[in-house]
């Protein structure tokens, strides 16, 4: 029951963030007369970080001060073009170094996570089976025991009928001789 749970709420999250990104992909953009879309130049042209780093596909390289096209053949930058200590990519406050790193601990985590709750949701799956068990195993035992305890009481009440049986002519006809004398 509680995997089902997770499993539908894995699939309502996925499907809000299909139905979010698809809204967000949809929603007609408009550009004002007013505004220019900016020309970047050249990367090799830049002369700072900020400037070099406005346009997304330069890379900038604190080393030597400059500012060159991204080597988008690479998912990280080779040593050949900048070490990656020096190297500044989106901000200019990051190199690329910590951003990796950055990076792989928040990957880490919310891998961490997801196993945690994965592996939760099993054990409180086994548990709840094994409560599951304790209990139909003391409902057995409880019903045992009214079993046994309404045998008894039908024993007593045998028994306690026989000697009302026995006792009560007795007082019968020791309360009719009282009475008739």
């Amino acid at each position: 029951m509680d995997k089902s749970r997770v499993f539908v709420s894995m699939w309502g999250f996925l499907l809000m963030c299909v139905a979010f990104s698809l809204t967000e992909a949809t929603k007609p953009t408009t550009i004002t007369p007013t505004t220019h879309p900016a020309v970047h130049k050249p990367c090799n042209t830049q002369t700072s970080c900020e400037l070099c780093l406005a346009n997304v596909s330069c890379l900038w390289c604190q080393t030597n001060s400059s500012c060159s096209d991204y080597p988008v053949s690479y998912v990280i930058p080779p040593a050949s073009v900048c070490k990656l200590s020096q190297a500044r990519w989106g901000v200019c406050w990051v190199n690329f170094e910590a951003l990796i790193i950055a990076m792989a601990v928040v990957c880490g985590t919310l891998l961490l996570a997801v196993t945690v709750c994965c592996c939760c949701c099993c054990c409180k799956r086994r548990h709840s089976s094994s409560f599951d068990r304790e209990d139909e195993q003391f409902a057995r035992r409880r019903e045992e025991i009214r079993q046994r305890s309404d045998e008894r009481k039908a024993e007593r009440k045998g028994k306690h009928d026989e000697i009302r049986k026995k006792y009560a002519c007795r007082c019968i006809r020791v309360s009719v001789c009282l009475t008739f004398s």
